[in-house]
């Protein structure tokens, strides 16, 4: 996933998307386990993806948390 795919959704989307992709990686290293994961790459990707979307969140709430606190 792209970093300006990511930045174009809303925090609960972000939130939802996390989740899943979180349920996804435990489903990859469990066909990785069993030997069934065909491209191992994925695994890789997965977290990276969660990590942009984990970045992006917490962005968002330090800019949020700094405006407060101008104001």
């Amino acid at each position: 996933m792209k970093m300006y795919e990511i930045r174009e959704m809303k925090d609960e989307e972000l939130v939802k998307r996390i989740q899943e992709e979180q349920d996804n990686l435990i489903d990859l290293r469990f066909q990785h386990e069993l030997k069934n994961l065909t491209n191992t790459a994925k695994l890789g990707e997965t977290k990276r993806d969660i990590a942009r979307m984990l970045t992006l969140l917490n962005e968002r709430k330090l800019k949020v948390s700094t405006e407060i606190k101008e104001n």
